[in-house]
């Protein structure tokens, strides 16, 4: 039977998503639970997508494939027992075999938390503290840019290499609670570093440091070096994925 499940985790303690040597990652925690669960077998978890190391979710979603009879209800309770603190299932279904958790996905949701207030200790993990203000009305108008369909290549690493770099931004915004800055992407489907490289950018914007109007060019000319910073890993999370 193959089962699809969403589930959230505090990334400040993994080295990102995928299973590395010698590391400690998600997808390895997750596997270790499905293997006591799954008599033993070893059991290959495939996710909607991979986060780095220090980024965090609130609603991840990823599919396997189990032998043992096992409801939904208990098979969220078995891996809430078998995995650790930093990491919880919310919900276990069945779905149909021909189901896949990254290539049926319809929409990702991710968040970015910049602290442009006081310096917090207690947050220094879960949001970017920059701790100065910036000019939110001109990060405001240059997120707009980003929206639509585009080639983000250089809003990638020159050192990723694939055929397509064209994805689409379905919504793109900020909103500011307090002192707090976030940033809401919307799309479907994420580069490698493309969000963290983007902020990066915006706050650069904020800055008066480099301007809205580039980003047009920047996105043509499809080379990193022409954009700006990668913004720090523990302000992104990923909020929502949508099948």
């Amino acid at each position: 039977m193959r089962y699809l499940i969403y589930y959230s985790y505090d990334g400040k303690d993994f080295n990102g998503y995928q299973k590395q040597n010698g590391l400690r990652t998600i997808q390895e925690e997750l596997e270790k639970a499905l293997k006591f669960i799954n008599a033993g077998v070893d059991t290959v978890v495939t996710a909607s997508g991979r986060t780095d190391k220090g980024v965090h979710a609130n609603l991840a979603a990823a599919h396997f494939d189990l032998s043992v009879d096992i409801t939904e209800y208990k098979l969220k309770r078995a891996l809430n027992s078998n995995l650790p603190d930093d990491i919880h299932v919310i919900s276990a279904q069945m779905v149909d075999n021909q189901f896949h958790a990254r290539y049926m996905v319809k929409e990702k949701e991710y968040k970015y938390y910049l602290n442009m207030g006081e310096y917090n200790p207690t947050r220094r993990f879960y949001e970017y503290q920059y701790c100065k203000m910036l000019d939110v009305q001109e990060i405001e108008n240059a997120i707009k840019y980003f929206k639509g369909e585009h080639n983000f290549k250089s809003f990638t690493p020159n050192k990723d290499r694939r055929n397509n770099y064209v994805r689409t931004i379905n919504d793109c915004y900020i909103e500011v609670i307090g002192n707090t800055l976030i940033f809401t992407f919307r799309g479907n489907g994420f580069l490698k570093y493309q969000i963290r490289n983007m902020v990066g950018y915006l706050i650069r914007v904020g800055e008066h440091k480099k301007r809205k109007e580039d980003i047009p060019k920047i996105l043509e000319k499809k080379d990193r070096k022409c954009a700006s910073i990668t913004a720090h890993p523990e302000g992104l999370y990923l909020n929502k994925v949508v099948y």
